[in-house]
């Protein structure tokens, strides 16, 4: 049965296109050539004298044939091998809509998208206003809301459903994104098992594992262990990944101060040294296979002793990943619409804001995390739609004006002239939808506001987030393509 429709009001649009035409843009720069060079250099030394702890066999074995020197379980991996790798790896790829051969993602270290994070254990209930555990329902809707929402270019799996085993939630989480979305999915998972079996559902929708390959829709997100450390099934997952040519970001997590040094180049040294590593082996399994470069340098809160979000120094380092990334001529994975506040208030809004201002200046290409609160431990609907109306705003203002004959108008101008005015002239007819419109923040006189319920922000939010998740349909996957899902689950 379909779900009756309610206020076409509450749908969101998609602000109407700028003309492409050349513009005077808001620029963020900090770190030069030499900066990027010095930056690179240290993570090299790092590599070449400390090494990195490598608990897999195949990934050793790569490592070994191809140069670099192993003890044990510790290999140093020269530079050469380093700039080998950077000059292997391709410096844009797609992701593209499901099951088609649409481009939905372009990584290509220009263009800038959106999405929420994975894995986190509470969810704040919309519906009910409630903080309690996932279920599978539960992700469902909140992908179903990604689906619909402009801003949100892909999906990842939100949080932890407790109503499925817990050896097997992250093909659940998967399985609910394929038939919720018609979006790239960011993935995670636990081993090799699970990406074999999360391929096979994928290569099912897909139509098969080649044309998987050639169009694929889905992207791995995994982790070496900061310091310095692969284990034995990140390694396993990235090798996968390099031998199908299918997407993944490896990024490190240092944690200024616990993981990490406390200065935040150190840390930025460390995690770029971490990613190079994962780099290697990556293209020594599979020369050319695509990755995203980007690492995930946290704030350790010396007070609090928690990894933070909502911290200038994190937001510094996104800077200086997306620095890096272009240095290497590589797209960027990056974070942007999250909060440490326990809820959707003031400090979600700012932090969201900040975030998201620096993602699209930076240019950081993929970013997650839209919709956490609790320094990641938790998820609000509410807040991606919030997120989301940050976004399509700074994005309007990151894309600038243009100064032009057109723009100058001074034919206009003239035509007025003194004491006229301009809101019926064709050319505020002609470009008067350039001008960002919101979807969620309020713009009316109190009286007409106070006609409509005097309904502040967060009302507005609540009722937009629960309309979204029970009115926005997806087209189903085919009979088929559901019992061969239902088949990889079961087994």
């Amino acid at each position: 049965m379909k779900r009756r429709r309610r206020d076409r009001r509450q749908r969101m649009t998609v602000a109407a296109p700028l003309p492409d035409l050349p513009r005077l843009r808001p620029k963020l720069t900090m770190l030069d050539r030499a900066d990027c060079l010095q930056i690179h250099r240290a993570a090299c030394e790092i590599l070449r004298r400390t090494g990195v702890q490598v608990y897999s066999r195949p990934g050793l074995e790569l490592l070994r044939e191809a140069g670099a020197v192993i003890v044990d379980n510790l290999a140093k991996i020269p530079p050469s091998l380093v700039e080998w790798a950077l000059a292997s790896a391709p410096s844009a790829f797609n992701l593209y809509s499901r099951a088609t051969d649409n481009v939905a993602v372009q990584l290509d270290g220009q263009s800038v998208y959106f999405g929420p994070g994975s894995d986190t254990l509470r969810y704040l209930d919309p519906r009910s206003g409630q903080r309690r555990d996932f279920q599978l329902a539960d992700i469902a809707d909140c992908i179903r809301l990604c689906d619909a929402l402009p801003e949100i270019g892909f999906v990842m799996s939100v949080g932890i459903p407790r109503d499925v085993p817990g050896q097997t939630y992250f093909r659940h989480q998967f399985a609910a994104m394929l038939r919720h979305t018609t979006k790239p999915i960011v993935f995670v998972c636990d081993g090799l098992a699970d990406i074999e079996a999360i391929t096979a559902m994928a290569a099912a929708v897909a139509g098969g594992m080649d044309r998987l390959t050639q169009y694929p829709n889905i992207l791995l997100y995994s982790e070496p262990s900061t310091p310095l450390q692969h284990s034995r099934e990140a390694t396993d997952k990235l090798l996968f990944c390099a031998e199908h040519a299918l997407p993944i970001t490896h990024s490190p997590a240092p944690m200024i101060g616990g993981t990490a040094p406390i200065t935040l180049a150190g840390a930025v040294a460390l995690g770029n040294a971490e990613l190079l590593s994962s780099l290697v082996m990556h293209q020594l399994k599979n020369p050319g296979a695509p990755f995203l470069y980007g690492h995930g340098v946290h704030h350790l809160d010396m007070k609090e002793m928690i990894s933070v979000y909502g911290a200038p120094e994190f937001q510094l380092a996104r800077v200086m990943a997306a620095e890096m990334g272009r240095f290497y001529s590589l797209p960027v994975w990056g974070y942007t619409g999250h909060t440490d506040s326990k809820g959707v208030d003031a400090q979600a809004a700012a932090d969201a804001q900040f975030s998201a201002l620096v993602a699209l200046l930076a240019k950081t290409n993929l970013n997650h995390d839209v919709g956490y609160v609790e320094s990641g431990l938790a998820n609000s609907p509410e807040l991606m739609v919030l997120t989301n109306e940050i976004i399509s705003m700074t994005r309007r203002f990151v894309e600038g004006v243009r100064v032009d004959d057109e723009a100058l108008a001074l034919d206009v101008i003239d035509d007025v002239g003194p004491g006229g005015q301009f809101l019926n002239h064709d050319h505020t007819m002609a470009h008067w939808r350039e001008l960002w419109l919101p979807q969620i923040f309020d713009r009316q006189r109190l009286e007409a506001w106070q006609e409509q319920g005097s309904k502040y922000t967060n009302d507005r939010l609540r009722e937009v987030t629960v309309s979204l998740m029970d009115d926005h349909e997806v087209d189903p996957l085919p009979g088929s393509v559901e019992q061969e899902i239902e088949q990889i689950l079961r087994a």
